[in-house]
């Protein structure tokens, strides 16, 4: 294989591939990147694929002046570090021999020993997994979306995962497509975010649901280009594919993972009903005023006090910790229903949930001090937060 590339393209596609690789396995084909150059009709092509044996990812550069087509298979950290520190050059030559890969620059050469890519497991095909094959069923359902709202579903949920691996269910997405509805839902067992949104597709396939891996929809959104591209995706028993740009094409890119097994918790329960008391407020003035209260607040008292009065339409936001202070912060509501009433809420909680709001206004429905608080911003987005108790 004997290659020149680009090297802010190489760059950028080792970085995204790199996202899979896993440092701490014993198996050392998977700290690898394999890269496989194309020349088909005088157009040269450099594949890049990574996987950990849970996600694969494959992404396609085009700026390339293939002079030998081949394949090589060379340790992932090595090869970005070099690319970084070549930044001085606007072209980088890679070259095989045998297991050696030679990479060039104008007055550098490195030496990077590698493996026989034979050993590299196979990379996922979005065609081949979405029609099935004789060790697999056809995917359950098949279909596409435009980038930028599968990216805007993906950040209006995957923060409020689970971080720890007690209950493996819940540190992934739920993600429900029927007909053309999509729904993304994600839980901690404190706090859950649920987006929605129209799929362009007629439909027709039957109802299916599963657990997306968060790590995988993060790399989702880092392969996002062009905000309009189609994002194509296939669902199979045990696995999701995405696929990038019309499939009647080479995707540019394509992402595959397992997912999650277990059962998602019902959230449909969780989500409370009949509020007593119904909040509008500005979504950038409330953020700044949750900050601020929390700016004297620790890990024992990890609380900030809202006390709604109706009369006045405002909201008092204050915090105290022992031996550092109290905070108080005063800000107006744009309407307000119902009863004057105190709660208390994990000031990180709002401030994630209102960085992903879009819209200016938001409503805020409350039950009682001891109900959670729901969080609504259109049809499209609602955050259910548990509240805390207060000393």
């Amino acid at each position: 294989m004997k290659v020149i590339c680009d090297r802010a393209a190489l760059l950028d596609a080792v970085s995204l591939v790199s996202g899979v690789v896993n440092a701490r396995t014993p198996r050392p084909q998977l700290q690898c990147i394999k890269l496989e150059a194309t020349l088909e009709g005088g157009a040269g092509e450099l594949a890049l694929a990574a996987t950990d044996a849970d996600a694969s990812i494959v992404v396609r550069i085009g700026r390339v002046d293939v002079e030998e087509p081949g394949t090589a298979l060379v340790m992932a950290d090595k090869l970005g570090q070099i690319i970084r520190a070549e930044d001085n050059d606007p072209t980088l030559t890679i070259e095989t021999d045998g297991d050696l890969c030679h990479i060039r620059g104008s007055d550098a050469h490195f030496q990077l020993h590698g493996y026989d890519p034979g050993d590299f497991p196979p990379m996922p095909d979005f065609q081949r997994i979405a029609k099935g094959s004789a060790e697999q069923n056809p995917a359950r359902t098949i279909f596409s979306h435009r980038a930028a709202s599968m990216t805007g579903l993906i950040a209006r949920t995957a923060f409020a995962t689970a971080r720890e691996n007690s209950r493996y269910a819940i540190n992934g997405v739920l993600f429900k497509r029927d007909g053309k509805k999509l729904e993304l839902v994600a839980t901690d067992g404190r706090r859950l975010a649920l987006a929605r949104d129209t799929i362009t597709d007629s439909g027709g396939d039957e109802p299916v649901s599963c657990i997306i891996p968060t790590k995988a929809l993060s790399l989702l959104s880092k392969l996002v280009e062009d905000p309009d591209e189609p994002i194509n995706i296939a669902i199979t028993d045990n696995q999701v594919v995405f696929a990038f740009g019309p499939l009647d094409d080479q995707s540019r890119a394509v992402l595959a993972t397992n997912l999650v097994e277990g059962t998602f918790p019902p959230y449909e329960d969780v989500v409370p009903k009949d509020h007593d008391i119904k909040v509008i407020f500005d979504r950038d003035v409330l953020a700044s005023a949750v900050r601020r209260a929390a700016l004297l607040t620790n890990e024992e008292s990890r609380g900030v006090r809202l006390a709604f009065t109706g009369a006045d339409k405002q909201v008092e936001l204050s915090s105290r910790a022992p031996e550092m202070g109290e905070a108080c912060v005063t800000v107006d509501l744009t309407s307000f229903d119902g009863d004057d009433m105190e709660i208390g809420f994990n000031p990180v909680f709002i401030t994630d949930a209102l960085k992903v709001i879009d819209q200016p206004e938001v409503l805020l429905e409350l039950k009682g001090p001891n109900k959670p608080g729901l969080f609504r911003s259109g049809n499209e987005f609602l955050y259910v937060v548990m509240p805390v108790t207060l000393g």
